[in-house]
């Protein structure tokens, strides 16, 4: 069993996890839902661990496919957004054609890769001509993650643009926070 398998039946317990709050999902909506095409645009979650931030964005009428590692955290995810296509797969290189989606989101994964310059050349892959890549990273308390200036670096190895935006609403996490969150933006 792998660690995320382990996680699966409390992951949603961290409120930025579950999106249980009213408040807090509210938040992450706010914050997404501007980000995305037009619905029904096609959105692939990579890393998507229980699939909040999938079901989040099939509410909102886009085509989302989901990929994660842990097939235990899949199961969690499939009983919450029947409407999702969940695939079990590696975040680093997903189990997904080419040229196939509108927007790649990724959030809390890039800093676990062994190679993220990879992992970001792949997700770009993914995405057909015009396509959105979505990164919700940080530098956390604990010391790991990465600074938005090092994951600038890496998505601008693959894309001309990467905006960031810092994500310190509590609103957000449903706590206050002290550490770097953000998220970054690739149009082209």
């Amino acid at each position: 069993m792998n660690l995320w398998d382990a996680e699966a039946d409390t992951f949603d317990d961290e409120p930025d996890h579950g999106l249980r709050d009213p408040a807090v999902r509210q938040a992450w909506a706010d914050l997404l839902l501007p980000l995305m095409p037009p619905a029904p645009a096609a959105v692939v979650d990579l890393g998507c661990g229980t699939g909040s931030l999938s079901l989040l964005l099939a509410e909102a009428g886009h085509d989302v496919c989901g990929v994660d590692l842990s097939s235990r955290m899949l199961d969690v995810a499939r009983r919450k957004a029947v409407h999702v296509d969940f695939r079990l797969g590696d975040a680093a290189d997903p189990p997904c054609p080419p040229g196939t989606y509108d927007v790649v989101l990724v959030r809390h994964v890039l800093w676990a890769m062994p190679d993220p310059g990879a992992a970001v050349g792949r997700w770009v892959r993914l995405l057909k001509p015009g396509g959105r890549l979505v990164l919700v990273e940080g530098r956390w308390f604990t010391g790991a993650g990465l600074t938005r200036d090092a994951c600038r670096a890496l998505v601008r190895m693959h894309r001309q643009e990467a905006d960031v935006r810092v994500l310190d609403d509590p609103a957000l996490w449903g706590k206050e926070i002290d550490d770097e969150r953000y998220l970054l933006l690739s149009r082209r």
